[in-house]
This record gives structure tokens, C-alpha cells and sequence, in this order.
């Protein structure tokens, strides 16, 4: 729960530094300016929110890495909810709106976190996973979205090297096996996930694991 924070602090923060004319950029996700994935930050804030005030009794049925979907389909953009993200970050016309927006309820969203029992149960997407779970689950939401934040703005800051260590454990687990060792974390980020295509040699020291990349995850 403290990886979140540190890593959700780290992410806001970047957020808070970028120039007006940085929102216009491209961001890292497919198809999506740097505006329209802070606003998409806004709606995962909700999330954390929403989720955490949403206890049940039964048992968990997921933890930090089987809270998370795979499929073999990228983003195309042409969900509703991407799309509604779309035009909501460009009802904003402002960049200090989104930048207010973010830090008023992403600040809400950290403190809660804080707050939060480690062993409630919280139900979200038909799923029941413990606070410390879910929160830990979003360390990855929070280190990938940091990389595609800073995916064409080299001035911005990378995130936490723990939280990148993190998210590459997970992302291990998920696929079941590891990584090169001489990928950086960051590499194996972006390799693993599609933001970043694997050269020849990169490929060549995959091996089979190249035949299960990318993840798409949802």
C-alpha cells in the first residue's frame, strides 16, 4: 500500500509539472493525447474512491495479478468509454482544469488509500480482492500510465524505480514467466505490454516469450 502512494504521489506530481502545451502531445496509449490520459487518470482516481467505499462480506476471488485481464486485442479506441474519455478531456479546454481536477480527486484518492485496512474486502468489475490487494493491483495502473505520460515528453520524470520493479514482477507473473535479465525494467514494460516494438537482439534473447508478447491488459 505504500508502493501506491509513492507511486500514485509520483504520477500526480509529473502531472502537476507538465507545460500547457505538453497536454496537446501524445501520450503513450494508442490514439490518446496527453489530455485525454489524464483525464482518464481522473476516472481511475473515481475508481480507487468508488471501490473503497464499496466493502462486501463474501471471500476474495482475485489478488494483485489475477486482478488483471489479458486479451489479445489492443485498444482501438472505439469502446464507449475511451471514447466518452475523449471528449470529456477536450470539454476541459484548459489544461489548469484537468491539472485541478486530477489533484482534487486524486488527492481524495491517495488520502483514502492511506486510510484504507489493508484486509477489508472491496468489490469492483464483479470481483472481490482486499484493499491491500487492489491497491497493490494498481501500482502497475500507475507505473504504466507514468511510462506512457512520459512516452513523448522527455523532460518528464520517470517513475519510481520500486514501483517499475514492481509492475515487472506482476507482469512475470502473469505471463508466467521472466524476463530477460538484460532488460531494464523499463524495457520489459514496454516490450511486454506493445508500447515499444523489441528489436531483433531483444527478440533473439526472448526466445518463446516473444510468442506470448504483447499483453494487453484490461
Amino acid at each position: 500500500m505504500d508502493l501506491f502512494s509513492r507511486s500514485w504521489a509520483a504520477l500526480r506530481t509529473a502531472v502537476a509539472e507538465l507545460a500547457d502545451e505538453d497536454f496537446a502531445q501524445p501520450s503513450g496509449c494508442s490514439g490518446w493525447l496527453v489530455r485525454d490520459l489524464v483525464c482518464h487518470l481522473v476516472i481511475d482516481a473515481q475508481d480507487v474512491l468508488i471501490t473503497l467505499a464499496t466493502p462486501v462480506d463474501t471471500e476474495p476471488t482475485r489478488d494483485a495479478v489475477t486482478y488483471w485481464e489479458v486479451t489479445d486485442t489492443p485498444p482501438t479506441g472505439d469502446d464507449p468509454l475511451d471514447a466518452l474519455i475523449v471528449r470529456l478531456a477536450a470539454a476541459y479546454q484548459e489544461p489548469w482544469l484537468l491539472k485541478f481536477h486530477l489533484d482534487d480527486v486524486g488527492s481524495a484518492a491517495g488520502r483514502a488509500a492511506e486510510l484504507a485496512d489493508p484486509g477489508l474486502r472491496v468489490g469492483t468489475r464483479d470481483q472481490v480482492l482486499t484493499a491491500g490487494d487492489y491497491l497493490s493491483a494498481y501500482v502497475l495502473e500507475w507505473t504504466l500510465h507514468h511510462l506512457d505520460l512520459a512516452a513523448h515528453l522527455p523532460n518528464v520524470a520517470e517513475p519510481p524505480a520500486e514501483g517499475l520493479a514492481r509492475t515487472r514482477e506482476m507482469l512475470e507473473e502473469i505471463v508466467g514467466r521472466a524476463f530477460p535479465a538484460s532488460f531494464s525494467d523499463k524495457d520489459a514494460l514496454l516490450v511486454g505490454t506493445g508500447r515499444r516494438t523489441p528489436t531483433d537482439a531483444e527478440r533473439a534473447q526472448l526466445g518463446e516469450l516473444a510468442t506470448e508478447l504483447p499483453l494487453i491488459l484490461g
